[in-house]
């Protein structure tokens, strides 16, 4: 039996003007995910995948193509699709408890249940021993799991992740990555991720969808025939590993990146 399809995208084209002049940042950008998948959207700085990922979200508007989400044009954004950011966004007066709560305020579902689904989430990213901490008074890891579970709170369909783990250190950015994959796979979201780091890309995804720039295009799709969790030193992930740098270099790119080896 097939996957559904949760997302379609198709032939999406973006174009900004700066000081009058126009850039084409995305050109006739399409492909598919199926629900419960992890893909990644993988590029350079300025190849134009964070703009994709905010035409999924429907902060964007593309001048041409067209964007579904489970079977509905986005044309705005809903909390069937929630946006984690690089910053947490937590609100500095909010208890963790409060901040995960915050995405249900407003919503007609009973207060029980949204007691409910706020603790459940907060468990699922350990931080119960947390409940009425300010987001100053915790770390930056653990800001980030608040910021995961108010997303995960919500049990969005899809959750956009915009190089959400780009300011951890190696460990935190690594234990978040084991966690996102142990709560995914639990909740069987749909996750599509934005990050220049191809072992994240490697690590966490059923697919990378390699871009190139100027403008962004899907140059390649690859898919990562590995069980998870992974062994970032095993072979299979160095193939992997390797194979996307050579995709680098032949999509014009002539020497990738030292961040990104």
């Amino acid at each position: 039996m097939m996957a559904e399809q949760m997302i379609s995208v198709s032939g999406v084209t973006k174009t900004f003007t700066n000081n009058g002049k126009p850039t084409n940042v995305l050109d006739q950008v399409s492909f598919d995910m199926k629900k419960g998948e992890i893909v990644t959207l993988l590029g350079k700085s300025g190849c134009g995948k964070s703009t994709l990922l905010h035409i999924v979200g429907g902060f964007l508007k593309a001048e041409e193509g067209t964007v579904y989400l489970d079977n509905q044009l986005v044309q705005r954004p809903t909390k069937k699709c929630v946006t984690l950011f690089q910053q947490h966004n937590l609100l500095p007066w909010r208890s963790v408890l409060k901040n995960v709560g915050l995405g249900l305020e407003g919503e007609n579902i009973p207060e029980d249940e949204k007691k409910v689904r706020v603790m459940d989430a907060i468990k699922l990213v350990g931080l119960e021993q947390y409940l009425h901490q300010f987001p100053h008074e915790l770390s930056g890891g653990m800001q980030q799991r608040v910021a995961i579970a108010r997303a995960f709170a919500m049990q969005p369909d899809v959750i956009l992740m915009d190089e959400p783990f780009a300011a951890l250190d190696t460990f935190n950015r690594y234990h978040l990555q084991d966690e996102l994959l142990r709560i995914q796979t639990q909740m069987k979201t749909t996750i599509l991720i934005v990050t220049h780091d191809i072992d994240e890309a490697v690590y966490l995804s059923d697919r990378v969808l390699i871009m190139s720039s100027h403008p962004g295009r899907i140059f390649k799709e690859l898919e990562i025939q590995q069980t998870k969790p992974r062994d970032r030193t095993q072979g299979d992930f160095l193939y992997y590993r390797k194979k996307i740098l050579e995709q680098f270099e032949l999509s014009g790119t002539n020497k990738a990146p030292e961040y990104m080896i």
